[in-house]
């Protein structure tokens, strides 16, 4: 399902880049990342929230996308769906998608685990991402992206200004 994300920029101006549900955190298994365990959401909070943040996104996606009333499209349409109802609140925020990209094949990792879209996405701060993600607006198009997405890692990044010889 690689490509799903290919296009022009005017398709798809903004990806909202969250996994996270906040009203309803589910314990995820080791077949399945879709939303954060408890613990995990704790620790994010616990962390500066003053300075910008880069998020890490994996993405893979299911087949045929898991709706509660069992409407029957793909997990790719799905996230489509997402993306564009995620994208005006993404963009109040003040985030941004830096990198996006197809994945080819895993390198260094377990070699069964492929994902569909990887992008990273900047947040002025660690509180806009949370102020977004708990946005009532947010929260009633979350079900889409949580339809659509088979198994997902978000890490929360900060910028290193320097990384030591060779990695300037």
């Amino acid at each position: 399902m690689g490509g799903i994300l290919t296009g022009s920029d005017s398709d798809f101006p903004i990806l909202a880049s969250i996994v996270f549900d906040f009203t309803s955190i589910h314990k995820g298994t080791a077949m399945s990342n879709i939303d954060p365990q408890r613990h995990q959401f704790d620790h994010f909070k616990s962390l500066p929230r003053d300075n910008p943040i880069e998020m890490l996104n994996l993405i893979r996606l299911k087949a045929i996308a898991s709706y509660p009333d069992e409407k029957t499209t793909t997990g790719a349409e799905a996230y489509r769906r997402y993306f564009v109802e995620s994208a005006p609140i993404f963009q109040r925020g003040g985030g941004q998608i830096i990198w996006r990209g197809n994945p080819n094949c895993v390198v260094i990792g377990p070699s069964d685990e492929h994902w569909d879209i990887a992008f990273i996405a900047r947040y002025p701060s660690a509180a806009e991402f949370l102020a977004m993600v708990t946005d009532p607006a947010y929260q009633s198009i979350v079900f889409h992206r949580q339809a659509a997405v088979a198994d997902s890692r978000l890490i929360r990044c900060e910028e290193e200004s320097s990384l030591g010889v060779g990695f300037s």
